[in-house]
């Protein structure tokens, strides 16, 4: 269990987001370097982070625990799993927006881009090793920074409101984070439990949650869900997500859908599973704001013509199946939670890398506009259709397994109704999905540009990664049991109500 481990010091969870930051800083500081450069640094930067984050799941692998200063970064399993998902998606966007950027705008714009990209892969990561209760919110407030400067990237009238309302929102959102991360802080504070330990880090706070009175432990936890799930695109307070989602660059909205929004139910889920054990009724709560959020997502997404819209949309319901396995606080929903959380990171970057393909060739990104691209984009349109079957939890892909085991978990804990709601969500995200994949690359061409010979497959080095994820969505499928082992101690870390 999480709690036979060996701490262990080591600069490693320093060096995974410090490396990305030093990167960033090196990327604006070398004005004279060119476009080259400056895809090298990303990309090199990038690997090196995959390469410490899987080092780093092997060791806690191990049973060990990473720490330095004092505490203030800790790496466990559950840690471990977001850094690795972090760490393997930005790789994989790296190499991507190599050659969707390289002819879309100048050297002087890309080292912007660049720089960005870094900071925001950086401060991602940052959230996910810090166990400082305060720093969580900075580091996540960091995240919204320097992503919604991406989101505006291409200084148009929409990416500029897109933008705007990026920011807006989401300051304001996760302004209640802050107030619910400092009546942790001084709930814990106050509790004279900790015996000297620091009342700051989320380690020590979770030794002494049910000594916090229950007023302040609501209003807390209130707090915690309105400010993390404005930034992870729970419903009611997702509105940002679909014009951030669709007016981003293709690769900021692969990250902002991949990992961004899951670093931020990785926040809430780190913080609120501590009140668990005391107050078994928050989970009732939070499985509830799952179903609703997954049903009120794929209902907006079924009007959606646009493609990076219906996929923005999607992104909201598919939280809500996250948001529901983790919300029960049982071992077998955290672990479908945490499943499906690596999954929907597979295949909703799969998709979006997919849209951002065709909107290479063709210029286009409505349904309505496009169609019969199967011929011309043969790698793509096998790419989007696996990805569409896997979100939708089509057996024998990813997307099955962990909805799968989301489902029994909410059988065990006899929330049959929620059960229901999520196998009809399934239903029909495969009807929304599959119909998209149809229309657009089996449909009839209805315009000219998409009955033009000059579309073609995109590059290597775009359908490269395509193919890796889908390679991976149906690796998943087939052997499930491969994550089995990080998984399961990553569960075993939020898991307080029982199996």
């Amino acid at each position: 269990m999480a709690g036979d481990v060996l701490t262990q010091p080591s600069i490693v969870p320093a060096v995974v987001f410090l490396l990305p930051m030093l990167a960033g800083t090196i990327v604006f500081a070398a004005t004279r370097m060119g476009r080259a450069f400056q895809q090298r640094v990303c990309v090199l930067t990038a690997a090196l982070v995959t390469g410490l984050s899987a080092w780093m799941a092997y060791r806690i692998l191990q049973g060990v625990v990473l720490t330095i200063w004092s505490g203030e970064l800790r790496v466990d399993a559950l840690s471990a799993l977001m850094v690795v998902i972090i760490g393997g998606i930005g790789l994989l966007t790296a190499v991507y927006s190599v050659r969707y950027l390289e002819e879309r705008m100048p050297a002087r714009r890309t080292r912007i881009f660049y720089g960005l990209l870094m900071w925001f892969l950086g401060t991602m990561l940052w959230g996910c090793v810090t166990n400082n209760v305060i720093m969580l919110y900075v580091a996540i407030e960091a995240t919204t920074l320097t992503s919604g400067l991406l989101v505006a990237f291409y200084w148009d009238r929409r990416a500029l409101e897109a933008g705007y309302k990026y920011l807006m929102l989401l300051t304001i959102g996760i302004t209640f984070a802050l107030f619910g991360c400092v009546l942790l802080y001084a709930g814990a504070a106050a509790t004279d439990k900790l015996a000297g330990a620091s009342a700051l880090l989320i380690s020590n706070i979770r030794t002494v949650a049910q000594f916090l009175p229950s007023g302040t432990a609501a209003i807390t936890i209130a707090f915690l869900v309105i400010g993390f799930g404005t930034k992870a695109g729970i419903a009611p307070f997702h509105p940002w997500l679909p014009d951030a989602h669709a007016e981003a660059p293709t690769p900021i909205s692969v990250l902002l859908s991949g990992v961004m929004i899951k670093m931020a139910l990785y926040a809430m889920a780190r913080t609120v599973s501590i009140f668990y054990p005391a107050w078994p009724q928050v989970t009732i709560f939070l499985v509830a704001l799952g179903t609703f959020t997954m049903l009120l997502g794929i209902i907006l997404a079924l009007t959606q013509d646009d493609l990076k819209r219906l996929l923005a949309y999607s992104s909201v319901s598919q939280m809500g199946y996250v948001l529901v396995g983790i919300g029960l606080g049982t071992y077998l929903g955290c672990y479908g939670g945490l499943y499906h959380l690596l999954n929907h990171a597979l295949f909703k970057s799969l998709l979006f890398m997919s849209v951002g393909a065709v909107m290479y060739a063709t210029g286009v990104r409505r349904i309505s506009e496009l169609g019969g691209l199967r011929k011309q984009m043969p790698i793509t349109s096998a790419c989007f259709f696996l990805g569409a079957l896997a979100i939708a939890g089509f057996p024998p892909l990813n997307g099955f397994w962990s909805k799968l085991t989301i489902y029994l978990a909410l059988a065990r804990a006899g929330l049959w109704w929620a059960a229901v709601i999520a196998v009809t969500v399934s239903i029909l995200t495969m009807v929304v999905m599959v119909r998209a994949a149809y229309r657009v690359f089996w449909g009839a061409r209805v315009s000219s540009i998409t009955s033009a010979s000059v579309v073609n497959e995109v590059p290597a080095r775009m359908w490269a990664p395509m193919v890796f994820l889908a390679g991976m969505c149906a690796l998943l499928g087939i052997y499930p049991q491969m994550p089995y082992p990080l998984l399961n101690r990553a569960a075993a870390v939020l898991a307080t109500l029982g199996r």
